[in-house]
């Protein structure tokens, strides 16, 4: 073997005796920290979530919502009725967004501690009501900056009544409903300015 191989040689052995414990190290450093279980943070999955139909007498699912609930008209709530509730229900929990504004999602209006009811009236306060994205307590309809945008009434079931101040965000009001879900249902509308 002349020089010049030997040095190669010699160069690729130290580049692995150097690389190798670098990547044995990277995979350790990877694995959990703590023994939590995989499910940690996970929440419901493990319930068998039942379905809430939800619809609304002013417009139907994947259709026009009607300009009097948007910043356009008249901004309140539409009526919302719900099927299906399962009877163990203690309280419901509305939260409803856009998740085509660049704030993905954008929440317009977060609602807790329902009573376990078939029917929200329009223009009401059903529950104790969070932080929209506008920055308000309540309803904010919607309100497309351009296009059009769907709007998701999603509707939860709770085994529980939550302990939350009003005008909590919706993160708050996310992480109080873990492990508690034990139905949901959604009603999609859009809306687009004209």
């Amino acid at each position: 073997m002349n020089r010049k191989a030997g040095a190669v040689v010699l160069i690729c052995l130290f580049a692995g005796v150097i690389l190798v414990p670098g990547c044995i190290n990277k995979q350790h450093v990877e694995q959990p920290v703590n023994n939590e279980s995989s499910d940690a943070g996970k929440g419901d999955e493990s319930v068998d979530i039942q379905v809430i139909k939800v619809f609304s007498s002013v417009f139907e699912s994947n259709s026009t919502i009607p300009r009097k609930y948007t910043c356009n008209g008249e901004n309140i709530n539409p009526p919302l009725e719900f099927a299906d509730i399962p009877e163990e229900t203690e309280s419901l929990v509305l939260i409803m967004d856009d998740p085509d504004s660049p704030m993905n999602p954008f929440t317009h209006w977060i609602v807790w501690n329902i009573e376990p009811v078939a029917k929200i009236e329009e223009d009401s306060i059903p529950g104790i009501e969070g932080m929209n994205n506008f920055r308000k307590i309540g309803y904010g309809g919607p309100c497309p900056s351009s296009g059009t945008h769907r709007y998701f009434f999603k509707v939860y079931a709770l085994d529980r009544k939550l302990e939350l101040k009003a005008g909590s965000g919706r993160k708050e009001l996310e992480s109080e409903m873990i492990g508690h879900i034990i139905a949901e249902g959604e009603l999609m509308g859009k809306y687009g300015k004209t």
